[in-house]
């Protein structure tokens, strides 16, 4: 029986192509996919922005969740049917961030579908190394958000969020709504700036403060809301300028990098708690026959949060 997978080929091209699986190598599982995330890092490859990493047509995809179909003869502690997630990120274990403990920051880190095959296909062989478990009461949908809450988690950790604190998030997307999650949770009074009516009623539903800052001085409303002291801690993940130049205090500004392991497993946590409300962020679920073209609504500007690929 052959399985179906969606290729990116470079030039904003997906193609589906059909394939017999293969076994797993010996430190491998094969997994039955069940669910990818389509993300911002997905439009920019169909858009064409990173062609120069993807160098033959492979699947791309790294937000996922399924179950394991096949176990590799070295593998240990994993069978088939456990529910997993992939942690997309292999280091080298040789460069001065890997020997510092630092791997997530690896010189030479390969992002799993980007610089290798992804999870838009039915059936993905990866390194078990790369797994981590899913709680058998975890639904799948929910589980394919694990990735972009590991984001959050890891965002959240750099920040230094701590409870009481003032956090303004810029950006009310699919990460800027996880990372005000998030912060939440540690105890912080969060307020999120965005400007898109639909993405600001669902942060309020969410139980988050919001703004919308075309219509209101972002300043000044974090001003009286501070009591004049101002945020302990901003999040800019609009992407935007105009989310730049509104961090105007003195500031120390730190940079984040995906995740570490631990991020990882936390937000499996959090899901798993519902601290994090998946069905909340799911706008909608689509065939993996319908990739292209759920790209293309996501890039649209329609009101969509997240967009869920179903493989099975």
């Amino acid at each position: 029986m052959t399985s179906l997978a969606i290729d990116y080929h470079g030039g904003g091209v997906l193609r589906e192509r059909r394939y017999t699986p293969i076994d797993p190598g010996p430190d491998e599982v094969s997994i039955a996919v069940a669910f990818t995330g389509i993300c911002g890092t997905d439009l920019k490859i169909v858009h064409g922005a990173m062609d120069h990493r993807i160098t033959s047509p492979w699947p791309i995809g790294h937000e996922m969740s399924g179950t394991i179909e096949a176990v590799g003869s070295d593998v240990d502690g994993w069978q088939r049917g456990d529910q997993v997630t992939v942690m997309p990120l292999e280091w080298c274990n040789r460069c001065p961030a890997c020997a510092r403990g630092h791997r997530h920051v690896c010189q030479n880190l390969v992002f799993v579908g980007i610089d290798s095959p992804g999870s838009l296909q039915q059936r993905w062989n990866v390194p078990a190394r790369l797994l981590v478990r899913i709680p058998d009461h975890v639904s799948l949908q929910t589980a394919a958000l694990s990735e972009p809450t590991a984001v959050a988690v890891h965002d959240v950790r750099r920040g230094g969020v701590g409870a009481a604190d003032q956090v303004v998030v810029i950006g009310g997307g699919p990460i800027g709504l996880l990372i005000g999650l998030v912060a939440s949770h540690v105890g912080a009074d969060v307020l999120v700036s965005e400007p898109a009516t639909f993405r600001r009623r669902l942060a309020s539903e969410l139980g988050l403060r919001t703004i919308d800052p075309t219509a209101d001085d972002l300043n000044a409303t974090v001003a009286d809301w501070s009591s004049g002291k101002g945020a302990e801690v901003a999040f800019e993940v609009s992407g935007s300028q105009a989310g730049v130049r509104a961090l105007t205090e003195e500031l120390d500004i730190a940079a984040a990098r995906v995740y570490r392991r631990e991020d990882f497993e936390e937000a499996v946590a959090l899901l798993a708690d519902e601290v994090i409300h998946a069905d909340s962020l799911i706008t909608d679920v689509v065939p993996l026959s319908e990739t292209a073209a759920a790209v293309a609504r996501l890039a649209s500007g329609e009101e969509v949060v997240k967009l869920l690929i179903d493989s099975r």
